[in-house]
């Protein structure tokens, strides 16, 4: 019961992880990010290392994947975050 359960919260923690991508959508359609808080996003970040840092302690996938999912997604969006926070 565990091990099914953990498989659907790391499926369910991964789709979690990729919803940001709307936000990049949103940014790339506007070509702008003003209304993106990168302090906000980069406290997330340091939250998904603390997450991987710690399944990879438990040697646990369930926590490894989504969040290494979320810190990558996260990173692209505040990249794109901050290409377009002051449009030259």
């Amino acid at each position: 019961m565990t091990d099914a359960l953990a498989a659907v919260a790391a499926s369910w923690g991964v789709l979690m992880a990729l919803s940001p991508i709307l936000q990049i959508r949103r940014m790339l359609e506007r070509r702008s990010s003003a209304d993106v808080s990168i302090a906000y996003l980069s406290v997330l970040e340091f939250g998904f290392t603390l997450w991987i840092a710690y399944g990879v302690a438990l040697g646990n996938a369930a926590l490894i994947v989504p969040n290494s999912v979320a810190f990558v997604i996260g990173a692209a969006t505040i990249a794109i975050a901050l290409r377009y926070r002051n449009p030259a």
